[in-house]
């Protein structure tokens, strides 16, 4: 492995970090009816925790509904179980063919609360760029063919990287936190 294929290695690694967090902030309520509120939560499908999305449709009639429809009827108790257990704080209603989210306006102390997770989750994902910067520069220290100039400069371009993608995170931790205090 030369430089190149480990900087485009700690490069691809960084993106992935700064593409989880993205979807992280997708799960999180801010007052509007948003399938990606609950698409990721996990559903006992047969005895496999099976991604909600990949069992039942999903769909916002209106800004404060989520309608949830599975595809398979039978699995719609199941369903009602797995959003209760989640973490999103909505009890569904259930009509015996599909379960429907009333989607309440966010309290002030909740939006705080939503706030401080978008912070934790942000900087859970710098330290994720951060471990990926310490291997790269780690691995760049055991290649045999490479000078300390050379060296020094990889180092520089990694650190560039870091500073991209923190600076990404930093964005999108900004984005949210905007999107949740103004409702």
């Amino acid at each position: 492995m030369d430089q190149d294929e480990l900087l485009l290695e700690a490069e691809v690694r960084m993106e992935k970090c700064v593409e989880y967090l993205k979807s992280e902030y997708r799960g999180m309520r801010t007052g509007r009816a948003n399938p990606g509120l609950v698409e990721t939560i996990k559903v006992n499908y047969y005895g496999a925790p099976t991604p909600l999305k990949q069992i039942a449709s999903i769909g916002s009639p209106d800004p404060t509904l989520l309608v949830i429809r599975p595809f398979d009827p039978s699995a719609l108790g199941e369903v009602e179980k797995a959003i209760l257990k989640s973490d999103i704080g909505i009890t569904p209603s259930n009509d015996g063919k599909v379960l429907r989210l009333a989607i309440p306006p966010l309290s002030e102390e909740r939006r705080k609360q939503l706030v401080g997770r978008a912070k934790t989750a942000s900087e859970e994902a710098r330290v994720a760029i951060r471990n990926v910067r310490r291997e790269a520069n780690k691995k760049s220290t055991d290649l045999d063919s490479i000078s300390e100039d050379d060296l020094h400069g990889f180092k520089d371009d990694v650190l560039e990287l870091t500073r991209k993608y923190e600076g990404q995170a930093g964005e999108y931790l900004e984005k949210k936190t905007q999107e949740l205090m103004d409702m």
